[in-house]
């Protein structure tokens, strides 16, 4: 491998697996006729308690996805995992979405919509019930589930807290 190594090349080779969840086209009316810009929802993770999402618009959608993938990783986010499932029940809101996650004994999978979905497969999480209860924008559904994943305590260092042994 060359040593001299651009900083785009060195983002394409992190650990992280990347995801377009969304691409919205938006026109805009002008004097020469219909003009287009595109937004795009990206999430990263690693598949271990690390996942990132990041939303930007461009007039093009590959600058728009390169865009969100950079914002992304910018926001990273370590969550707790209790080996194969997220250690206890939590509801989420974000704006006008509500998501609640159940952990899952081993074996049941993800069972979620597609956009919780994709964020709990990317970030490691194997066993986990969600369920969406309030509206159906993704990009809402994205940072409701991000804010549950980063709101999950540990379950040992909350029960010793308490003084009650596990």
């Amino acid at each position: 491998m060359a040593k001299n190594k651009t900083k785009r090349q060195e983002d394409f080779e992190t650990e992280f697996e990347e995801k377009v969840l969304f691409i919205n086209r938006c026109s805009k009316v002008v004097k020469g006729g219909r003009k287009f810009s595109f937004s795009a929802l990206v999430i990263v993770g690693d598949g271990n308690g690390r996942v990132g999402v990041g939303f930007a618009k461009a007039n093009e959608v590959a600058d728009a996805i390169r865009k969100a993938g950079e914002t992304s990783r910018k926001n990273i986010l370590d969550f707790e995992i209790d080996e194969t499932t997220i250690p206890h029940e939590i509801i989420s809101e974000w704006d006008g979405a509500r998501v609640l996650l159940k952990p899952a004994k081993q074996g049941t999978g993800v069972i979620a919509g597609s956009q919780v979905r994709a964020v709990l497969e990317i970030g490691g999480v194997k066993d986990v019930v969600a369920k969406s209860l309030g509206c159906n924008n993704p990009i809402n559904q994205v940072y409701a589930t991000f804010k549950a994943l980063s709101e999950l305590k540990n379950r040992k260092e909350t029960l010793a807290a308490r003084g009650i042994e596990a």
